[in-house]
């Protein structure tokens, strides 16, 4: 997911959730301003795969799933016409793991305060609060839009 040239990179996280879909149009918005190109990861990982007791799962089906998913939120956040280039990257493992690794070299890294999981009360994701620590590029941190 690097760039060669000197393109401005902005990657975004897609998780389907209202912050990450607001995130997404802030970086195309972003990319369209800076005349770069959009970087949409997908992280996907299958609970408890870490554990050596996960009950045998069908991985190629969930990547198929989370696939199909990411297309369908790109078409109905962004629609079929592109302002800007957008390359899609479904990729599996720790969400925050998979950010950080793609934003490696990248102009600025888009992320949702709130992604898919996590408790309610909370006011900033796991996801998000990791990649505001350990990017190497700067932040940012977008809310639902309401």
């Amino acid at each position: 997911m690097s760039n060669t040239d000197s393109t401005p990179r902005i990657v975004v996280g897609v998780d389907g959730s209202p912050s990450s879909q607001a995130a997404l149009r802030w970086a195309v918005g972003h990319a369209r301003i800076a005349g770069g190109v959009v970087d949409a990861v997908c992280a996907w990982d299958l609970p408890g795969m870490q554990d050596w007791s996960a009950p045998p799962v069908d991985t190629d089906l969930d990547q198929e799933n989370a696939r199909k998913a990411f297309a369908a939120e790109m078409r109905d956040v962004l629609g079929e016409e592109r302002t800007v280039e957008v390359r899609e990257h479904v990729v599996r493992g720790n969400p925050a793991e998979v950010l950080l690794a793609a934003a490696d070299g990248a102009d600025v890294l888009v992320v949702g305060s709130r992604g898919r999981g996590g408790f309610a009360r909370l006011l900033l994701g796991s996801v998000s609060q990791q990649c505001a620590l350990h990017a190497t590029c700067p932040v940012v941190i977008v809310r639902p839009d309401h």
